[in-house]
């Protein structure tokens, strides 16, 4: 069984552990979001690609939420001291990954090729793919102006409301190597529960992937990222709420309209009316420990009607 997943970052990495333990690894192939990546330091930092990385190489720092664990922050305390950038939260360990990652792309390799080197020096078997080597970034406009979207998101701390999303150079992106013939070749195509507008929508902005996946003729299986109408984290809710009018299963499974045939959500969103052709699958989404990932994962492949 070939499984192909569009995912964001830290939730999308939570659900892909789940994944790896109940499908083959060399069978997954993961869409990564690449729309959040900025240049800092001089670095080229990828926080999607990077959260999913560590979340499947077993080095996330879980209680965190993000990055490396046992991780240290001498290098950000020095640059801080000397007036640097210190807002966006680099440490030690992680710095190595961006460090390398930036010699590379400086030298000539695209993206999808410097991914493909990080994760096989990580250990990982199955395929991690940006959606596209071309620069697509995320910019939100708010009532206090427009941002890029790591200065809203992190600087910022995501207080401003948000009326509309764009993806600067999604409309002369192209799509990555692999990520079209992997839609195509998939048994089951899954989206993770990340953030419709920000995680997931600029891997679909990409034109060739968003038609590969409205060809697909296999079942297309999202995850809604809320509970009870709300995010576990970030700002999906506040989102939805202001640019979709709600937060019910039905405003997330018309984000993706003409895209999926089943949204998976949890107990407390039950029951749902959900737009024609598009099946609701009632589950506990909340992934609080390995085995809630787990059974999480199972539950999308049972939707699918994929075997594991």
């Amino acid at each position: 069984m070939m499984v192909t997943v569009l995912s964001g970052g830290v939730g999308g990495a939570r659900f892909l552990r789940g994944m790896s333990s109940v499908a083959k690894m060399d069978n997954i192939t993961i869409v990564g979001n690449v729309a959040d990546d900025l240049e800092i330091l001089g670095l080229h930092v990828s926080p999607d690609l990077d959260s999913i990385l560590y979340g499947l190489a077993g080095l996330a720092d879980d209680e965190r939420g993000w990055g490396r664990a046992a991780e240290t922050w001498s290098a950000l305390e020095a640059v801080a001291e000397l007036g640097g950038e210190s807002w966006f939260r680099l440490g030690d360990r992680d710095l190595g990954l961006h460090l390398v990652r930036t010699q590379l792309l400086r030298e000539g390799m695209a993206l999808s090729a410097v991914t493909e080197r990080i994760a096989g020096a990580l250990g990982l078997s199955c395929r991690l793919l940006p959606a596209t080597d071309d620069p697509v970034r995320t910019f939100v406009e708010t009532p206090a102006g427009t941002f890029p979207f790591q200065n809203w998101f992190v600087a910022r701390g995501h207080r401003d409301e948000v009326d509309a999303v764009h993806y600067a150079g999604a409309p002369d992106a192209r799509a990555a190597p692999g990520v079209v013939e992997a839609i195509d070749a998939a048994d089951v195509i899954v989206i993770t529960p990340s953030n419709p507008y920000v995680s997931i929508g600029p891997i679909l902005a990409v034109d060739e992937v968003r038609a590969a996946v409205e060809r697909r003729r296999v079942p297309c299986v999202a995850v809604s990222p809320l509970i009870g109408g709300r995010a576990v984290k970030g700002p999906a809710d506040r989102m939805l709420r202001r640019m979709a009018g709600g937060t019910t299963p039905g405003h997330v499974a018309r984000y993706y309209e003409g895209l999926i045939d089943a949204l998976v959500l949890d107990e407390a969103d039950a029951p749902a009316e959900l737009p024609a052709g598009v099946r609701a699958v009632v589950t506990r989404t909340l992934m609080r420990d390995e085995r809630a990932r787990r059974q999480l994962a199972q539950d999308v492949l049972d939707a699918a009607g994929a075997p594991a």
